[in-house]
Order: C-alpha cells, then sequence, then structure tokens
C-alpha cells in the first residue's frame, strides 16, 4: 500500500502503539467498509502471527455504549404509529396519511436527541411560533381546521415522550434515541473496560459524539486521528475544514496535546482534468473511455489503486456497460438503489395495475391497457412470458379498459407458468398471500435465468435484493395486524422501495473499486474519476424535509444546509488530497429533464488554483455537421428496381399510393416498397381515421340490400330506422365492444350517427326533387393496367371506391372523405404537369378512379366527385375542368386520355432509374 495514504499512518502508528498484540485495541472508524482495507494495511507491519484488533463502526460502538438495538426507520413508523393510535383512540388516520407526515417528525425526533436538545424547549418553541402566526384571530373566528393544526403543535411533546418511553421500554430506537442514552451511559461503559479506542478519519461529528469522544480522551482510553490538511484547516473561510476548526479551537484536550494529523498533501503536484459533456450517460461513457486509456498508457496499472466515484447513483449500470473489457474484476462499495433496481420497477407496475383494476369496479376486474403493457413491455419479463400476440390484440381491437376473461387462455398456458402469477386477479387475497404470489414471481424470474452467462450475475443481485424487500414486508405484516389493505400495503411497498440497496458482492481488494461518496471516507487512490460534479449533487443542495425551520435550526444549533454543504466539501478536497490523477466530470447541459449547472467547487479549485495543480479543461459534444439535417435520399439500385417493377406489375399502384410519394418519396418508400408500417397504438378516443371507416362501413351495410336497385323515399326512411344500430355494430367492430361510450368516444359516436342521418336525409330530398337514382356498386375495386411507349413496362393501377351510381342518366363514381375538402380542390385549369403537384392529390385520385372504371373506353360522359362529410353544404363535389368561368364536369374519353398522360409522366418519375427517392422536407 502507498506509503503517504491515511490507512498507512493509522497501521504505523498502531505497530507503535501496539507492537506484540492489538487484543486491546478497538479501532472506530466512519462506516465498516474501510475494516478490510486497514486490515490488509496491517499485514505488512506485522511479521509475526496476531490477532487483528477490533474494527467497529461508530453507530456500533454507540449501540454498544447504550445497550439499544437500533431499528430501521419502517419498523420506527410502525412502532410511533402505535403509539399515535393509543393518543388518539377515536380520531386516528388511516397508516397511508400517517406515514406521510411521520417520517418528517421522526426526523426532527432523530436530529433533537443526536444534539442532545432539551425536547421541551425546542417544542414549547415551535407552538409559540405557529401560536404567534395565528394571533391575530380572534379565538371565535378560528377554524376547526387552524385549531386542529395548532393542535398537532401542542400534542407534539406528548408524541415524543410516549414514543421514547415505549422504544425504550423495548431497548430498540432510533439513531438519536441510542445517541442520546449513549451519553447519559458512557461513564458506566468505560469504568471497567480495559481496551484503548482509536478514533480514525473523523469529520463533522454531532454533539452526542462530540461529548463521547472527548470524555473518551478525558479518560485516557482513547486517541483520534482526524485527516485534514493544512491549507483548509488555516483557510478560515474553507468549509472542508469547517467542523475541525470548530474541534481544534472549542475542544478542551487540544489545549494541552497536538491536532492529530495535520497533512500537507493537497499542495503537491496533481494532473486534475475537469470534463464537461452534456447528459449524464455521456459521463459514463468518459469514464470507461478514461480507464481503458490508463490500461493503455500503462499495461501495469493497478485498478485497486483507481476508484470511480459517483456522484449520483443512477450512473452505476451505465458506467458497468461502459467499462473496457481489459477490467477484469472490479468492486463495488455503494448501495444501489432501490428506485432503481429493475425488478422492484416491474413489481411496482404489477402493485400498480392490480390495484386500479380492485378499485375500478366491485364486479369485473378490468384493467387499463397502458397498466397491462407496461407490465407485458418490461424486459425482465418479456422473453418469459412472450406477451407479443396480447400486446397486438391491445393494438388493433383498441382495448383501452377490458376484463382479463378475455385473455384467459392465453394466462393458462402451462408452459408458461408467470403468466398466471402476473395477471391472475388479487380479489380475494390477503396482503401476506399477495407478497407471496410476488414472491414467486421473482423465484420462477429466477428460474429462467442462465447461469452460464456472466450478464446473469447481475440479473440475480437484483432479484435477491428484491426477494429480501418482500420478505421483509412478510415480516411486518406478520407481525403488525393493521396492515390489512391493498393501499396500506402499497404504501409501505413504497417506504420500503425508497429505502431499499442493491448490495454488490465482489473482492475488496482486487481491481477497479465503484463507490459512493460517502464510501470514499478513509481511503485514498492514485488515480479518481469523480462523476455528476454538478450542483444539487455534489453538493446534494438545499432540503428542508423537517417541521423545524431554518432560523430555529440556526439559533438551537441544528445542523442545515450549510452543515451538509460543508460535509461535501470535506469529501470532496478529500479524494483529492492524496490522488495525483484526478477526473472531475460534470453535464454541462442547462435545460431539460437532465440539466445541471457545474459544482460549486469546480469554481473554487479554479479560483484557489495551487502552483502544483496542472489544471486542464476538456470538453466533449457530439460532433455538429455543417447542415442541421441532410434529406435521406435513396438510389434506385439495382434491387429496388427489381421491387418496383415487382409491385407495378403485380398488386400496382393505387391513387392513396400515389398521393404518398407526392406528398414524400421516402415516406412512399419506407411504407410502400418496404412494407414499414406506423406502429398501431391503443385509441384511447375515437381517431379521425376511425370515425371515417365507421362512417363507410355503416353507409356500405345499409345501402348493401340495394345494389342495383333504384331508390326510392320509403327505402331510405327504412335505413334511416336502423342507421343508429348499424353505426352502433360498427363502432364496436371498429373500436372496441367494451369501451364505454363516454367523453370523447361520446361525441365521436353521436358525430358517425349524425353524418349518416344527414347522408340519408340529403338522398331523400334529392329523391323527393325529381332525381331517379339506380345504385350500381359499392366498396367496389376498379383496376387497370398503364401501357405506354415511355414506361419500362406496363404498370397496374387499382384502387377502392365507395359508391358508382346512376343519376338522372349520368353514371357517377363516388368517394366518401370523413375530412373536409372543398370544391377548389377538385378543380383543374390546365393539364400540364398538374399530377406531379400534392394540392392536386384529390384530382388525381377521382381521375384515377374515372380511368379504371373507363379503362375499356367509355361512349357516354360520366362524374367522378367525393362526398365530404364535414362539407355537407356544397353536397357531391365532382371533378371539374375550369375554362374561364365556365366549369365542365363531365369525364369524356378525351379527358381521360389527358389523364393518362400526365399520370405516365408520374409513374415515370417513380420508376426512373435516374430519378432517386429523395427526402421531402416540411
Amino acid at each position: 500500500m502507498n506509503s503517504n495514504t491515511f490507512l498507512h499512518k493509522l497501521s504505523a502508528q498502531i505497530k507503535q502503539d501496539f507492537p506484540d498484540n492489538m487484543n486491546d485495541l478497538v479501532v472506530v472508524l466512519p462506516n465498516r467498509r474501510a475494516k478490510i482495507f486497514l486490515l490488509e494495511s496491517l499485514k505488512g507491519f506485522y511479521s509475526q502471527t496476531v490477532f487483528a484488533p477490533e474494527i467497529i463502526s461508530v453507530e456500533e460502538l454507540i449501540q454498544d455504549i447504550s445497550g439499544i438495538r437500533a431499528i430501521d426507520s419502517i419498523e420506527l413508523v410502525f412502532e410511533f404509529f402505535a403509539v399515535y393510535k393509543e393518543l388518539h383512540p377515536n380520531d386516528a388516520q388511516e397508516y397511508d396519511y400517517f406515514a406521510n407526515w411521520a417520517n418528517m417528525l421522526l426526523q426532527d425526533f432523530n436530529e433533537i436527541d443526536r444534539y442532545l436538545l432539551n425536547p421541551d424547549h425546542v417544542f414549547s418553541y415551535l407552538k409559540d411560533i405557529e401560536d404567534i402566526k395565528h394571533w391575530s384571530l380572534d379565538p371565535e373566528k378560528r377554524t376547526p381546521l387552524i385549531e386542529k393544526y395548532l393542535e398537532f403543535w401542542r400534542v407534539m411533546p406528548l408524541y415524543y415522550k410516549e414514543l421514547y418511553q415505549r422504544l425504550l421500554s423495548k431497548k430498540i430506537g432510533y439513531q438519536g434515541l441510542v445517541y442520546r442514552e449513549a451519553v447519559a451511559h458512557k461513564e458506566l461503559f468505560l469504568k471497567d473496560l480495559n481496551k484503548t479506542f482509536f478514533f480514525a478519519g473523523f469529520n463533522a461529528l454531532n454533539a452526542a459524539e462530540e461529548i463521547i469522544f472527548q470524555y473518551f480522551l478525558g479518560e485516557g482510553k482513547a486517541k483520534v486521528f482526524w485527516d485534514l490538511d493544512q491549507q483548509f484547516l488555516h483557510d478560515p473561510y474553507h468549509d472542508a475544514g469547517l467542523f475541525l476548526r470548530k474541534i481544534k479551537s472549542k475542544w478542551k484536550y487540544y489545549q494541552m496535546h497536538p491536532f492529530e494529523w495535520i497533512v500537507d498533501e493537497f499542495g503537491k503536484e496533481k494532473n486534475i482534468t475537469v470534463i464537461q459533456t452534456p447528459k449524464s450517460v455521456g459521463q459514463a461513457k468518459i469514464t470507461g473511455q478514461i480507464i481503458d486509456s490508463l490500461l493503455e498508457q500503462n499495461s501495469g496499472t493497478r485498478l485497486d489503486r483507481v476508484a470511480v466515484v459517483l456522484g449520483e447513483e443512477n450512473l452505476l449500470l451505465p458506467v458497468l456497460h461502459s467499462l473496457p473489457d481489459a477490467v477484469s474484476s472490479l468492486n463495488i462499495t455503494m448501495g444501489y438503489s432501490g428506485n432503481s433496481n429493475p425488478v422492484q420497477i416491474l413489481l411496482n407496475k404489477i402493485f400498480k395495475m392490480h390495484l386500479a383494476a380492485i378499485k375500478r369496479s366491485e364486479k369485473r376486474y378490468t384493467l387499463y391497457y397502458k397498466e397491462m403493457l407496461d407490465v407485458l413491455s418490461n424486459p425482465v419479463v418479456t422473453q418469459i412470458i412472450m406477451g407479443d400476440s396480447i400486446a397486438k390484440e391491445i393494438s388493433s381491437r383498441n382495448l383501452t379498459f377490458f376484463n382479463m376473461d378475455r385473455f384467459q387462455s392465453w394466462i393458462d398456458e402451462i408452459d408458461f407458468p408467470l403468466r398466471k402469477l402476473l395477471f391472475s386477479p388479487w380479489r380475494g387475497l390477503t396482503a401476506v398471500e399477495v407478497l407471496q404470489r410476488l414472491i414467486e414471481v421473482v423465484l420462477e424470474i429466477k428460474a429462467n435465468l442462465n447461469d452460464e452467462e456472466k450478464s446473469e450475475r447481475l440479473s440475480k443481485t437484483f432479484l435477491y435484493a428484491a426477494y429480501q424487500m418482500l420478505m421483509r414486508l412478510v415480516s411486518y405484516c406478520e407481525k403488525y395486524s393493521f396492515i390489512q389493505s391493498f393501499d396500506t400495503l402499497y404504501a409501505l411497498y413504497k417506504q420500503i422501495m425508497d429505502m431499499a440497496e442493491v448490495s454488490f458482492e465482489g473482492e475488496p481488494l482486487e481491481g477497479l473499486q465503484i463507490m459512493g461518496v460517502l464510501e470514499s471516507r478513509v481511503l485514498d487512490f492514485d488515480t479518481v474519476i469523480v462523476t455528476s460534479v454538478n450542483e444539487g449533487k455534489f453538493p446534494a443542495g438545499k432540503s428542508q424535509n423537517s417541521f423545524i425551520p431554518y432560523d430555529v435550526k440556526y439559533e438551537l444549533g441544528l445542523p442545515t444546509y450549510k452543515e451538509k454543504d460543508a460535509i461535501y466539501s470535506y469529501h470532496f478536497y478529500h479524494l483529492l488530497l492524496r490522488a495525483k490523477n484526478v477526473y472531475l466530470l460534470y453535464n454541462s447541459q442547462s435545460e431539460g429533464m437532465d440539466a445541471g449547472e457545474k459544482s460549486r467547487f469546480l469554481t473554487q479549485l479554479e479560483i484557489e488554483h495551487c502552483a502544483n495543480h496542472h489544471v486542464e479543461y476538456i470538453t466533449y459534444s457530439a460532433d455538429l455537421p455543417d447542415k442541421a439535417y441532410e434529406p435521406i435520399e435513396i438510389p434506385k439500385s439495382v434491387l429496388l428496381q427489381e421491387r418496383l417493377r415487382e409491385i407495378a406489375v403485380g398488386k400496382g399502384f393505387s391513387p392513396s399510393a400515389l398521393a404518398n410519394y407526392l406528398r414524400n418519396p421516402i415516406q412512399f418508400y419506407m411504407q410502400r416498397v418496404l412494407g414499414i408500417r406506423e406502429v398501431e397504438e391503443v385509441e384511447e378516443s375515437v381517431a379521425l381515421n376511425t370515425l371515417g371507416t365507421i362512417i363507410h362501413n355503416s353507409l356500405e351495410n345499409l345501402y348493401k340490400p340495394y345494389r342495383g336497385e333504384l331508390l326510392s323515399v320509403d327505402i331510405i326512411k327504412k335505413l334511416l330506422s336502423i342507421a343508429d344500430q348499424e353505426v352502433q355494430d360498427q363502432f364496436e367492430k371498429e373500436y372496441n365492444e367494451e369501451k364505454e361510450k363516454k367523453g370523447k368516444n361520446l361525441l365521436a359516436f353521436e358525430v358517425a350517427k349524425r353524418n349518416v342521418y344527414h347522408f340519408l336525409n340529403q338522398e331523400i330530398e334529392s329523391l323527393k326533387k325529381g332525381d331517379e337514382i339506380r345504385l350500381l356498386e359499392l366498396e367496389t375495386k376498379l383496376e387497370a393496367t398503364i401501357e405506354d411507349d415511355r414506361l419500362p413496362y406496363p404498370v397496374n393501377l387499382f384502387g377502392y371506391v365507395d359508391r358508382i351510381e346512376q343519376r338522372n342518366g349520368v353514371v357517377r363514381v363516388i368517394d366518401y372523405k370523413s375530412g373536409k375538402v372543398e370544391s377548389t380542390n377538385v378543380r383543374l385549369s390546365q393539364w400540364d404537369g398538374f399530377a406531379l403537384e400534392l394540392k392536386n392529390d384529390k384530382i388525381i385520385q377521382l381521375l384515377s378512379y374515372a380511368l379504371m372504371y373507363g379503362k375499356n373506353g367509355i361512349t357516354e360522359p360520366f362524374e367522378a366527385g367525393i362526398y365530404s362529410f364535414k362539407n355537407r353544404r356544397e353536397g357531391f363535389l365532382f371533378f371539374g375542368f375550369k375554362e374561364g368561368r365556365e366549369v365542365d364536369c363531365r369525364i369524356t374519353q378525351e379527358t381521360l386520355d389527358y389523364f393518362k398522360e400526365e399520370l405516365v409522366g408520374l409513374l415515370l418519375e417513380i420508376l426512373s432509374v435516374d430519378k432517386n427517392f429523395i427526402e421531402e422536407l416540411k
């Protein structure tokens, strides 16, 4: 180990004071993670076999002194809830509501005890403040809400006393209680104890710790070894030395004894690289590159002397995936948040899906499609349950709310047991039974892992963490009877999920060291890479999660964000203290969800600039092209030409495909040539195209029995009488039979009915005026082959026309449009080049239908028109050629010849070898 590290100096001191054995030594460290590193360092100082000293954390020492076991925050809230219900037997809140404010109040209790404040003084102070806020109100004008609010402040000391006594009687407690009791029992603890305590590597101490440390020093039973650079100690304004300057000046012990140890390491030569890059994931990539370059420059680089310190724990997985293959081993000494554990995220989604279903309906177990898709598409289970077919059905059938019975056969498939565990209803289960089912989910996922793949080791770690959390929940449910409802269970689950951390296994003394900020205490490394050096992350920034206002905290001596920032400052500078190469990475993006401002520590480094520090500033950013966007261009390769020929002489082109090409050739290429369709998404409210389909199909089905017949007023009236039911049937067929017609869907349903109603009524008006209407065809497929010497091969054209009728002796080809079309959209004033302009897409469509209808030549002129449901006022809109003020709506053979000439020009552009598909930028 490097001879100038703190642990090396500590080992040398231990060897000096305990040359032969360390049986009477207890080493107290800020945390337990440094224990194994200290033991490794001690090996180099003892040639003979000796027993290692007892090495404990300060929390373990405090529990030993007090004789009280510290409990976790969840169990603490349960104990507080029991006290609360005893004090409010008739008007107690449910646990879900209680936990929201109880956690914050318990934090205040904890701080009051850790800093040994008189609780009665603090609570009376807070009560007086709230009384003053409302003193101006006439007591008679105080509302019940205000009275209840003030009562909360009056009863707060009672909560504290009752909870304190309850916990004390059980010999358990929160951290502050344990500290307060330890101070009271410190004399008794040391009375007959023949041990020497070495307190090493501490910085910020609470009031209780200060008293205990000083008492041990005063009794001659301890030594304290600090680790602070003289630059921070002697600078009265430097936050890194804030706490130790106070300790050095205020502790009586240091008026007669030396302050150990003050070092001079920070001012030595260092290479510091400050790297800014947008987005957090960029920092992960750069971290991998730095480590790769370290290994390339020096193949003998010891990775155990390299530390990656993550200012944001969510970066752990991106960093792991970015590490070079040369990193064969690593040690992760940090907890990974349960909120980011993919297995716990899955469990959370399962909870939400079933709880919502239970609340939604008393009779039917109705799921919401997004909640089910969240589970189906979760990467943890997607390959195990094979739910693609269900996801497709939900999308194609527009299932927003549906009963799980419709998928029962899929759920019950014997080869996929996980489906039943995930989607079987929870109604009727107890809280413990729900947890047992979730445990089975975790075990089934584990059973499907491939043990031979290294990547599955990480998955097992996440599964084990989730399993532990669920077992912990089961024990709580069995111990505390009030956990009955699913809401309470879910609230508790979210609390534990927020607290739970995934612990990783590794060989601490080998490989790359990856850790959080707090885990870096006491340890020193040659190369340090620190990520997320941004305000709000490093330091963490202001947070006021307390009932005690800032000014009161300041007056009473409780820590505020000022002290918390100073703690971060110490950790930051300690990371740099003995390092030779330092890389500081931060997110430079100042907008968006992942935005950040560079940390004040970086600015401080720049301002304080030490002569021996070689600081380099680097910016990593994406390459910016000369142009913001280059249109996509697809050349007409031999393969593409063959595909176009296959389409042209096979199925052919439809009028909508031609319009698609005019709109955007690349869209035509993607959809018509490659056959790539947009992902179908569930329509929560009826989309316009779906509405159009409902109207089209309704009219087709209504008129179908009368194909080939002369229409009459009686026939149309008969259609009117059954139109509502037909629209209803089509709505359920096209949209979803389980969909309730509420809100937007009800409006869409009524719009569809009204459109059909108005169309039929216009038909009646026409018949009453004397029109003779014979219905020839409905939803008919028309086809034609375009042959021309200029085309490389004959091209087929096809399309489906909604209606062909003969009105007063004239044939009319009709297309329905649910969107708005006006007469100007179907008027043409010149033929030359019109087929190459998108604005003429409606004309191209109508004349394509006309060309296909008259493919064998025509003897009588006919008409082709559109009926726009959003422009009923103008009725049928027929294609017309405009000459001067006159508009000729007749389609003759000459009209078809003109159009064919223009259509060939459009087809030539599509099929031409020399004309690439180029994206049309809007």
